[in-house]
C-alpha cells in the first residue's frame, strides 16, 4: 500500500499544534492511502514538545523527532526528510498559512505522474506591503541570477516523490536553501496554486535577518553572478579612473589647468576602497560556506523521538 509521509517542521507552536493535527488528520483522511504525520520541534521553548508527545500517545500516526537546540526551519525539513518512509513527502509548516486541505490535491497530481508538486502562491494575506515588495524583489533577483530556474512564488509547501528525497539525502550541503535543491535535482515538476493565509495563531519566526540569511544562503549557494557582477564593477571603475587620470593629465598639460589633488584623490579612493568592502564582503561569503562544509558537522542532532520502532540508525 502506498505511504505517504507529512513532514512538519514545529518551533514555538504550542498556541496552534492542537489545529494543525486536526485539519491535518482531517486532510490526510482523503488521499486515499496509508499516511503518517512526522512532526520535527527544532528547540522550541514553550510547552511544543509536550503537545507532541500528548498527540503521538493518542495518535498513533504520529511520530516525533526532537532536535537538541534550534538548528533553523531547512535543517529541521532536513531532519523530517531523513526520518519520513513515505512513498512520497509532503512537506507543510505548523502555523496553518499554508492549507493542509491542499494536501489530497498534491497527492492526486503525483499520481497523475508529477515527482515534484509545489505550492504556487497567488496572493499572500496577513503580510505587509515592506516584506511582499522585498520578498518579491528576492525572488525576481533570485530567477535571473541563478544557474537553475526557481519557481519565484513557491515556498516549502510541495509533495516530493521519494526519488526526489532520496537525492536531497545524499547532498551534503550545511547550508540549506530546499528551494534551491528541489529544482536542482530536476525531475517532473508541476505547480498548484493557492492563496496563502495569514497565521492561525501567534507569530511568525522568519524575521528580516533571518529572510536575509535565508537569501544570502539561496544566492550564494546557486549562483555566482554576485561575485562577477562585483568584478565587473572593479573592472569599470578602475577603468573610469585609468581614462579620468589620463583626462586630468591632459588638461594639466595642456590648458594649464588646476585640480585639486586631495579632492581627485579623496574621490577615487572612495570608489575603490568601497568596491573592495563589497567584494570582500562577497568572498567572504562564499569561504565561510566552505569553511563550514569542510568541517563536515551533521546538520543536526536529535534529542529524542517518539514513535519510533524499531528505532532509526
Amino acid at each position: 500500500m502506498t505511504l505517504v509521509s507529512v513532514v512538519v517542521p514545529c518551533y514555538q507552536e504550542e498556541a496552534v499544534l492542537s489545529r494543525t493535527h486536526e485539519r491535518l488528520s482531517r486532510a490526510a483522511e482523503g488521499i486515499g492511502a496509508d499516511y503518517e504525520i512526522l512532526y520535527v520541534d527544532d528547540g522550541s521553548r514553550d510547552g511544543t514538545l509536550s503537545l507532541l508527545r500528548d498527540l503521538q500517545r493518542a495518535d498513533p500516526r504520529v511520530r516525533v523527532v526532537a532536535l537538541s537546540r534550534n538548528f533553523g526551519h531547512q535543517v529541521a525539513i532536513s531532519a523530517g526528510l531523513d526520518h519520513a518512509r513515505g512513498d512520497a513527502v509532503v512537506v507543510i509548516d505548523a502555523d496553518l498559512q499554508d492549507p493542509p486541505e491542499l494536501i489530497p490535491e498534491l497527492v492526486a497530481r503525483w499520481r497523475e505522474g508529477s515527482e515534484v508538486v509545489y505550492g504556487s502562491r497567488t496572493s499572500r494575506r496577513g503580510e505587509s506591503a515592506a516584506r511582499l515588495w522585498v520578498t518579491g524583489l528576492y525572488y525576481r533577483a533570485l530567477g535571473r541570477m541563478s544557474e537553475v530556474a526557481m519557481p519565484a512564488e513557491a515556498g516549502d509547501f510541495r509533495l516530493l516523490d521519494r526519488r526526489v528525497v532520496d537525492v536531497l539525502r545524499t547532498m551534503p550541503e550545511r547550508d540549506r536553501y530546499l528551494r534551491g535543491m528541489v529544482s536542482w535535482a530536476g525531475f517532473r515538476q508541476r505547480p498548484v496554486p493557492y492563496v496563502r493565509e495569514a497565521r492561525a495563531a501567534g507569530k511568525g519566526h522568519y524575521s528580516f535577518s533571518r529572510l536575509a540569511r535565508l537569501g544570502v544562503d539561496g544566492l550564494t549557494g546557486f549562483s555566482s553572478t554576485p561575485i562577477r557582477v562585483v568584478t565587473g564593477l572593479g573592472l569599470t571603475l578602475a577603468a573610469l579612473s585609468g581614462a579620468g587620470l589620463l583626462a586630468l593629465l591632459a588638461a594639466r598639460l595642456f590648458w594649464t589647468a588646476e585640480f585639486g589633488p586631495w579632492t581627485v584623490a579623496t574621490l577615487a579612493m572612495a570608489f575603490l576602497a568601497g568596491v573592495q568592502l563589497v567584494a570582500l564582503g562577497l568572498v567572504g561569503e562564499y569561504v565561510s560556506q566552505i569553511y563550514r562544509e569542510v568541517k563536515r558537522r551533521p546538520p543536526y542532532v536529535v534529542a529524542e523521538r517518539y514513535g519510533f520502532d524499531p528505532p532509526p540508525r
